[in-house]
């Protein structure tokens, strides 16, 4: 792994992580259920983050799709 790649998996990373901790707060906001959604299963509240497009806003998925992306990029 050259550090090119390290670099854009670290960075994709900290872009998941910060957009998981955005999502928490904007679910929390909403619904303490979806909260806890959120908190133990991420991956299937991104999948309802696309579909509550209004309700979430688009910070979180675009992050979450950009450090997807990146950490593709690095492997």
């Amino acid at each position: 792994m050259d550090s090119i790649d390290a670099i854009l998996f670290a960075g994709g990373l900290i872009l998941l992580i910060i957009s998981w901790v955005l999502l928490l707060v904007a679910t929390a906001k909403r619904d303490f259920a979806w909260a806890l959604c959120t908190l133990l299963l991420p991956p299937l509240s991104y999948l309802v983050a696309l579909f509550r497009w209004n309700d979430v806003g688009k910070e979180p998925v675009l992050l979450a799709i950009g450090g997807v992306i990146l950490v593709l990029l690095g492997i």
